[in-house]
């Protein structure tokens, strides 16, 4: 790492500007004026969500015996959320301005004058404190305190699909959560492999909420991915892999380099009606501070003892080496793509002090999370000999790695754009490599220069 002096004031507003100056992020529908909660991941903001889904599913598939994947169908049946409890409970407390139609989460603003709103309450008991702090509580667009009675607000999107959409009886809903699948799938899975309890399904999937106020850029959207894992163990047999599963996940964060001092646990006080246990690792975000990543929840046997409820279908697991049969508990992994993205891009922004009043701004991320890992540049755009050469570097490297060849302006500013969008090695062709086949190799967070053989740089 460098020894130059890093600014720590660092604010979410400088994160968003890099994310659309150097093509990470752009608000979605941008030429119509934009869609709240919705943002398109742009040319290097698809290679970082790239790998960070790769690392992930490494982590938790491939180097573990006992992981499937699954990618499940995005429209499910709608007794699905019937099952699942989202067509009744999955609801935010809304009260609307009655100067400006302005809509408030009533909990998030409770919490900024103290108090929690436990998801369990009902519509009175809400209202009922809302009154408390009704004088405290301003509207953020007009700033007057006139608001309507707290009433619940289902998240459920309803679409409409095939028979679904005659008479609306029975509507179909985009996915409120990505994990359902799993449970609908689990039979599938124990009977067409090899797997037995204990074991653990994973899955990266979309997600839609009608978020009351979607807001802090990519935190909290109305459309989003999840990359969950659902564990399945037997009655009881859910303490000792939790804490396993949870320090299993803490150290997958440190190992994509996030920096320790900025992460930490979080217990659930107030647990839905079917929780054991509910855990958060949160992040410290500019600007916001400290907020979930993701989430950790033993959810006992609830959800397969309501799949066979609302489907009939037994969804019981027989166990024949304890020659017993039972309804699976599930311990469930649960993160925000979109957060861990802001996490992982608010931690590698860097902004480094280089004296003389000049700053130089980079991204130091893990080598193999880089949206580009090198960067190849002719010395002179204007030398053919020195162009082909650099070319035919770029094709070599490019079967391996991402990479980008760049010969506009000077090498200075090439460095610098790299430096921006977090590339880990700068490669330049110079007259020097025409005569002993050696190559400048630049490295991102130290600035350091060395001469490497062409051929050791492609091994």
């Amino acid at each position: 790492m460098s020894d130059k002096k890093q600014d720590s004031n660092v604010s979410l507003e400088d994160i968003v500007s890099l994310a659309k100056r150097r093509g990470f992020v752009f608000q979605g529908s941008d030429i119509y004026g934009g869609l709240a909660g919705m943002y398109d991941f742009g040319p290097y903001g698809v290679e970082l969500l790239n790998n960070l889904k790769q690392s992930w599913w490494r982590a938790n598939v491939h180097h573990k015996e006992n992981y499937v994947g699954l990618d499940s169908a995005m429209f499910k049946h709608p007794k699905v959320w019937d099952a699942s409890g989202h067509t009744s409970g999955f609801s935010d407390p809304l009260a609307e301005c009655k100067s400006c139609n302005t809509r408030i989460r009533v909990d998030k603003e409770l919490e900024k004058v103290g108090e929690t709103a436990d998801e369990k309450m009902s519509e009175d008991q809400l209202n009922e404190l809302f009154d408390k702090h009704r004088h405290e509580i301003a509207c953020q667009k007009c700033g007057k305190k006139q608001f309507s009675k707290v009433r619940a607000f289902n998240l459920l999107v309803q679409s409409n699909l095939g028979d679904f959409t005659g008479d609306g009886s029975e509507p179909v809903y985009l996915p409120g959560e990505a994990c359902q699948g799993i449970y609908l799938n689990f039979k599938n899975i124990v009977d067409s492999t090899r797997m037995k309890i204990p074991f653990g399904v994973a899955q990266i999937n979309k997600a839609f909420r009608n978020e009351i106020s979607p807001r802090n850029f990519l935190f909290r959207t109305r459309e989003f991915e999840q990359a969950d894992t659902q564990y399945f163990v037997s009655p009881n047999q859910n303490k000792e892999a939790y804490e396993a599963i949870k320090q299993d996940r803490w150290n997958w964060y440190l190992s994509i380099g996030i920096n320790e001092a900025k992460l930490r646990w979080k217990q659930h006080d107030n647990l839905v009606f079917y929780a054991a246990d509910a855990w958060d690792i949160e992040y410290e975000f500019p600007t916001l501070g400290f907020d979930e990543v993701e989430g950790f929840h033993d959810r006992t046997d609830y959800d397969l003892s309501q799949h066979k409820k609302f489907s009939g279908t037994d969804t019981t697991y027989t166990d024949q080496v304890k020659n017993e049969k039972y309804t699976p508990w599930v311990l469930e992994t649960s993160m925000g793509l979109g957060r861990l993205f802001m996490a992982v891009l608010s931690d590698a922004y860097t902004v480094e002090d280089l004296g003389e009043g000049k700053t130089r701004t980079v991204l130091k991320f893990k080598p193999e999370l880089a949206p580009v890992r090198y960067a190849v540049f002719p010395l002179l755009k204007n030398k053919p000999e020195l162009v082909d050469k650099a070319r035919e570097m770029y094709k070599q490297l490019s079967e391996k790695y991402v990479c980008e060849f760049d010969d506009n302006g000077n090498i200075g500013k090439r460095y610098r754009r790299q430096d921006e969008i977090g590339t880990p090695y700068c490669v330049v062709i110079d007259f020097d490599t025409l005569e002993d086949g050696t190559v400048t190799v630049r490295d991102r967070d130290t600035t350091e220069q060395k001469r490497v053989k062409i051929e050791d740089l492609l091994a």
